[in-house]
């Protein structure tokens, strides 16, 4: 069995000294957490600009225990139906990538935005199947937030203990 090396606590502080942690192999990162291998820059020979949106990684503690805030897709979608995201979408003119992730975090889970602490961004990620540049955000919440799902978009919000992010059985592909 393999122990995860992600401890079960984190305090904002240690996730603000992560988040600036250099060098930092990213590549490395995306490759160890995706289900198969992927490119996570755009292919030059696509035309036009991609999509651009932003995702809220929402951490909390309950318990002793680290927690972050996912999705699951409704399978109606268009893109990434039934799958399971961060809270997150596509930017709207005039707002800052930030604003979005915060946006799309109030409105598919519910979250209060006063209630955050933006801690920092992370490196950008292309997503292949819908042409879109992600940015995604982490933000501490301090205690469990009071959640509740648009059920137009959102299919379930799970509760996610963050050392669990880091176990093989967390990373796979489920064929439709």
């Amino acid at each position: 069995m393999c122990q995860s090396t992600i401890p079960t606590l984190l305090s904002p502080e240690l996730i603000v000294r992560a988040l600036f942690f250099s060098p930092f192999n990213t590549a490395a990162a995306h490759a160890r957490m995706s289900p198969q291998p992927r490119t996570i820059v755009r292919p030059p020979h696509l035309p036009g600009e991609p999509n651009t949106g932003a995702v809220l990684i929402i951490l909390f503690s309950v318990e002793q225990t680290t927690q972050v805030i996912m999705i699951r897709r409704q399978e109606h979608l268009q893109y990434h139906p039934g799958q399971i995201s961060f809270p997150g979408g596509r930017r709207e003119v005039g707002e800052t990538l930030h604003e979005t992730a915060i946006r799309e975090a109030r409105e598919e889970v519910g979250v209060n935005a006063s209630s955050l602490t933006l801690l920092g961004m992370l490196t950008p990620i292309y997503v292949p199947p819908s042409d879109f540049m992600v940015h995604p955000f982490v933000a501490w919440h301090n205690g469990q937030p009071e959640v509740h799902a648009d059920a137009s978009e959102v299919a379930e919000i799970l509760m996610v203990p963050v050392a669990r992010l880091d176990a093989p059985s967390s990373r796979g592909r489920e064929v439709r």
